[in-house]
């Protein structure tokens, strides 16, 4: 009688261990498929496909103080290409200078209404004048914020004449704000001036 209670009690032992054991094991296996379920959905959703051409392009998403210096660039160059390319057409010259303003604070909104008080846009019509800049170089500093900026660029402007070659350097900060269709990556400039806008050379047409 009790070589058969020691039985059970071993075998209920034994079964317990059993049990015990699966369970672990079921916990152990569910939290690795969870964890691998995470991870997969985390890299599906770093993806975006876009299409050009019918042609579906992979890209990924990334997070955004990944890509400051390159959108803070590129949002400074995309300011400048606006407020300074300018034809002689009130229509064209409007629009650039809307979408410029978009980009920028009152220190723009300021140059700008300065610059027009002065009659240098319709110099720009009424002398059939084209003006467009190229960027040089640019510094910004995403240590400190907000980010300082240095632009450096060329400008060219073309007469029916003449075509002169100016230096153009410019300097301001850079205030993150929510990103719109006219502000597409999300700064706002502050505080910008034109530390230098000078000759560089004039050729006869």
């Amino acid at each position: 009688m009790f070589q058969k209670a020691k039985n059970i009690d071993t075998a209920f032992k034994q079964v317990r261990l059993f049990t015990v054991i699966i369970v672990i094991s079921s916990v152990s296996f569910a939290a690795f498929v969870s964890y691998k379920s995470y991870e997969l959905a985390k890299e599906v959703q770093s993806r975006i496909y876009i299409l050009s051409n019918g042609k579906a392009m992979e890209a990924f998403a990334a997070d955004r103080k990944d890509n400051i210096p390159v959108e803070a660039r590129d949002h400074v160059r995309m300011f400048h290409t606006y407020f300074f390319t300018l034809d002689p057409d009130d229509k064209v010259i409007r629009a650039n200078i809307t979408k410029a303003l978009y980009l920028a604070d009152n220190s723009a909104k300021r140059v700008y209404e300065s610059l027009k008080e002065n009659n240098y846009y319709t110099g720009i019509i009424s002398g059939n004048v084209s003006q467009e800049i190229t960027v040089d170089s640019m510094a910004v500093n995403v240590n400190d914020y907000p980010y300082y900026f240095k632009c450096f660029a060329k400008e060219k402007i073309t007469r029916p004449s003449s075509i002169t070659t100016r230096s153009l350097i410019t300097e301001g900060y850079l205030r993150n704000v929510s990103r719109s269709d006219n502000n597409p990556h999300g700064f706002l400039i502050e505080k910008w001036n034109t530390i230098e806008n000078k000759d560089l050379k004039t050729e006869g047409r």
